[in-house]
């Protein structure tokens, strides 16, 4: 059985099933696997996606769900009925741009357009499993910058076993992502616009989680990729798609949160050929300064045409800071701790050095997104959403330096981010039809201010008990 341990020391190792339910650990960190499996890539050769994911991620959940149920939840996540495309996670080859080097993978065929869902809508279900066999009930508190909110929403939303809050920074999300949230009229499902930014509704959540009498009163749980199950079904496309492409490739992630491409990072330590792990991000570039410098440091927070991304304090980047401190749990915690109360910390040369290895990292301002968006149309007619466009930035200079494959992840359907592609190439996207009548839906959704315990009351008296 695969155990987890917290990335600050502070508790005992656990079980899957006690780390999905908890989400976050209670010293403040985060879990990860005692050990990492390995892959048999040989035998993953023509397998389809629900087959790969069985193969990648029962290692992670054995003795907690038998083989036969965790394949059944695999076939209800990713079937027919919630993915329109039977790959999942499609490739479309960018050709006539970059050498025909660039392949997009497309992450945005799930029920909210965007990759949150490939990993939540068995989040959702694997909730539901152990809540249902134990006769449990959770809170789920989470905070989104645009995406993970109404993916987190639909992945829970059937669940009789689950209240689920969200909280999303007050006018920076697009209207796409705000109606996606608020548009569900559901008793068990709350929005709350909060008075800051993303990284305020961060802090807020981890500030709750870390309220020991308000944790266990209202048996909080995670839907952030906080939650290890969130990082292990992203480890799946990866391989899935390195696999197809039979080379060792090279993945460019646009991120803020790290989770996406920490998930990459998951698949080459279980033995995934890898090449070069890219990040790019936008204006709020914190992790791209980190690869560069070896600092991190906290800088004021942008509102750009790539929201998903305004992030300065980067959740999942402790994991791998983890792993980069050689799993030294009690120097990861004094280091996490000098972050909070300064916002700036720095690895040694030698450790940058370590992490420039495997990392390149990337950034692109608003300007640069539209143009490249721009740019790709007019090359080959495919659109681009903005995220995907800082994400480009970093995959045009890899395809440049090599002659391999470079797997650029398109997070989001262009048509969440109408305003900007319009900005970009003159035509608006359309949304697909099962989200066409979205704009005449009634939104549901309560403004609070930046108040722990105003939100805290708030989560309170909403909460079912039976």
């Amino acid at each position: 059985m695969m155990h987890y341990i917290s990335t600050r020391g502070g508790d005992a190792p656990r079980t899957f099933e006690q780390v999905l339910l908890s989400g976050l650990a209670p010293d403040g960190g985060l879990y990860v696997p005692e050990s990492w499996p390995q892959l048999d890539l040989e035998a993953l050769k023509g397998k389809s996606y629900i087959e790969t994911a069985e193969a990648v991620m029962y290692p992670f959940v054995e003795g907690c769900i038998p083989p036969e149920d965790f394949r059944a939840i695999l076939e209800a996540t990713y079937g027919p009925d919630v993915f329109r495309a039977p790959d999942v996670v499609p490739l479309h080859r960018l050709k006539g741009y970059a050498g025909d080097h660039i392949y997009v993978m497309e992450q945005f065929h799930g029920p909210t357009i965007a990759f949150k869902d490939v990993a939540l809508q068995l989040l959702g279900r694997l909730f539901e499993y152990v809540l249902s066999k134990r006769g449990e009930r959770i809170t789920i508190v989470g905070a989104t910058s645009g995406d993970t909110g109404s993916a987190a929403i639909e992945g829970c939303l059937a669940s009789s076993h689950i209240d689920i809050f969200i909280l999303h920074p007050k006018g920076r999300v697009s209207e796409v992502q705000r109606r996606q949230m608020t548009s569900v009229d559901a008793p068990n499902v709350h929005n709350i616009a909060l008075e800051g930014s993303f990284d305020d509704c961060q802090n807020m959540v981890k500030a709750m989680f870390a309220d020991k009498a308000f944790r266990e009163d209202m048996t909080l749980s995670a839907v952030n990729s906080i939650n290890w199950a969130r990082i292990m079904a992203q480890i799946v496309y990866y391989v899935y798609t390195g696999v197809r492409l039979g080379a060792d490739v090279s993945f460019v992630v646009p991120t803020g949160n790290f989770g996406n491409v920490f998930a990459a990072y998951c698949a080459k330590q279980m033995g995934l050929p890898v090449k070069v792990l890219g990040i790019s991000t936008n204006k709020n570039d914190i992790l791209t300064r980190f690869f560069e410098t070896g600092e991190m440091k906290i800088g004021p927070s942008y509102a750009t045409l790539s929201p998903s991304m305004d992030i300065q304090i980067s959740s999942n980047f402790e994991r791998y800071l983890f792993d980069l401190l050689g799993r030294d749990a009690s120097r990861l915690a004094s280091l996490m701790q000098v972050f909070k109360e300064s916002g700036d910390i720095a690895v040694s040369d030698d450790r940058l050095a370590q992490a420039r290895a495997i990392f390149q990292a990337f950034r692109a301002d608003d300007e640069r997104t539209l143009a490249l968006i721009r740019e790709v149309y007019e090359a080959t007619g495919y659109v681009l959403d903005p995220h995907t466009a800082v994400g480009m930035e970093g995959a045009k200079v890899l395809a440049a330096e090599g002659d391999g494959p470079v797997v650029l992840l398109a997070t989001a359907h262009p048509a969440k981010f109408p305003d900007a592609v319009e900005k970009a190439i003159g035509q608006r996207p359309a949304l697909p039809a099962h989200l066409a009548d979205l704009f005449s839906r009634k939104e549901i959704f309560d403004v609070q201010p930046n108040d722990l315990k105003i939100v805290q009351d708030f989560v309170r008296a909403r909460v079912s008990r039976s």
